[in-house]
């Protein structure tokens, strides 16, 4: 059943802080006395529109408490600007952290807010000088940015491509190492990653990020879980969701309660053995 003509009010959040934490993560909230398992991830992790997200699934099938410390567009840099959410992380037995892309991240050609890690702030003179073209104020959000420079260059692009996978990957390392417990890295997506050098547009589930990227920091993590949703799942569409009507094309985007449901099924046999 499709929930898309109900208000998204009818969906609570039960939204809650942890520790200093300037944001607000998806409860309800839990107690950090006992042990465990914390979520960093994005939009997936946080669970918009869905009712039962995974990391909720992943406590009911385990039996272990699930903190969800997802958070709307979050990347590494949200990670890492706001510590409180990385000491949270540093006290669980195992954290899950979902792959995010490699685009909302500030990097030496192009700054994002640091919260709102989707939210395009300023080009750097280095940018600018390789885009004269164009008017950067045109522009409020990352996606929209480099898919108008894709179309602008192609070969700039790569420029550009190339610099976000390298600040990827050492933000990511950073990320992780900052972890002590039991890391698990999880791919979530309609396709798995692509082959080294076919993540060629920004777009997809986590942009611009390649097999090699992934292999790269894999060995910073204990376990690796690649989920690619079922064409069943994908199928669903928006049914079981819950949002406003103006919100459809938003749910659209992201996966339902089908798809919350393989990844909790291929995350808790790994979370089960873990610490």
């Amino acid at each position: 059943m499709a929930f898309h003509q109900r208000s998204a009010a009818a969906l609570d959040y039960l939204s809650c802080r942890y520790g200093r934490s300037r944001l607000l993560f998806r409860g309800p909230s839990r107690s950090l006395d006992r042990p465990f398992v914390a979520f960093l991830g994005g939009s997936e992790t946080y669970g918009k529109f869905v009712p039962t997200p995974f990391p909720a699934l992943c406590e009911t099938a385990t039996g272990r408490v699930s903190v969800n410390l997802g958070a709307m567009q979050a990347g590494p840099d949200v990670w890492l600007n706001d510590p409180a959410v990385l000491d949270v992380a540093a006290r669980a037995a195992v954290t899950v952290v979902q792959i995010p892309g490699a685009v909302n991240l500030t990097n030496r050609l192009y700054s994002v807010h640091p919260r709102r890690n989707d939210r395009f702030l300023r080009a750097s003179p280095l940018l600018q000088s390789l885009y004269r073209e164009v008017d950067f104020t045109e522009f409020s959000f990352v996606r929209h940015m480099l898919g108008s420079l894709r179309a602008a260059s192609p070969d700039k692009f790569g420029v550009l491509a190339e610099e976000l996978r390298q600040a990827w990957q050492g933000r990511m390392k950073t990320v992780l190492s900052r972890l002590p417990g039991v890391k698990v890295l999880l791919w979530v997506g309609s396709a798995a990653p692509p082959a080294a050098g076919q993540a060629l547009v920004p777009e997809g589930d986590a942009p611009l990020v390649d097999r090699a990227m992934i292999d790269a920091i894999r060995r910073h993590a204990n376990e690796y879980v690649e989920v690619v949703t079922s064409p069943f799942a994908r199928a669903q569409g928006t049914a079981g969701m819950v949002f406003d009507s103006s919100e459809e094309a938003a749910a659209r985007g992201l996966p339902g309660p089908a798809a919350h449901a393989e990844i909790a099924g291929a995350l808790a046999p790994v979370l089960r053995g873990l610490g």
